[in-house]
């Protein structure tokens, strides 16, 4: 079964950049859509961005829109989410995961294969 690993998250000031990564196990990786994800502490898991399976496609949440960059490497089995002028609301457990079937309203029940999370923090 194919698995995910996030990496890359941290501590941060307001204002700062962080890189995300998220690694596949096997190159059935390639086939597939990828969305982010984050979960703030009591509060739901929310849709960050999202990329096709070549990379031809990108979306985003509209607050992400014009500072988070997601991109892909397919040889490298990983896809990256470039997070700039980070604001301390952007503090969250940040996951990947496969879109298993289409997902119209990014609903987090549409994907799968759940990395843990890497931990972002952006203090004021």
């Amino acid at each position: 079964q194919l698995q995910l690993v996030e990496s890359g998250g941290g501590l941060v000031q307001a204002g700062g950049s962080l890189r995300l990564s998220c690694a596949a196990s096997d190159r059935t990786f390639s086939s597939y859509a990828i969305g982010w994800f984050r979960q703030a502490p009591g509060k739901e898991r929310e849709f960050v961005a999202g990329i096709s399976w070549n990379g031809g496609s990108t979306y985003y949440a509209e607050s992400v829109k014009g500072r988070f960059t997601i991109s892909r490497d397919n040889a490298k089995n990983t896809v990256y989410l470039q997070m700039n002028s980070l604001k301390p609301e952007d503090t969250a457990v940040y996951y990947c995961a496969t879109q298993t079937r289409p997902s119209p309203f990014q609903s987090a029940t549409d994907f799968g294969s759940w990395g843990q999370g890497t931990q972002v923090t952006v203090s004021s």
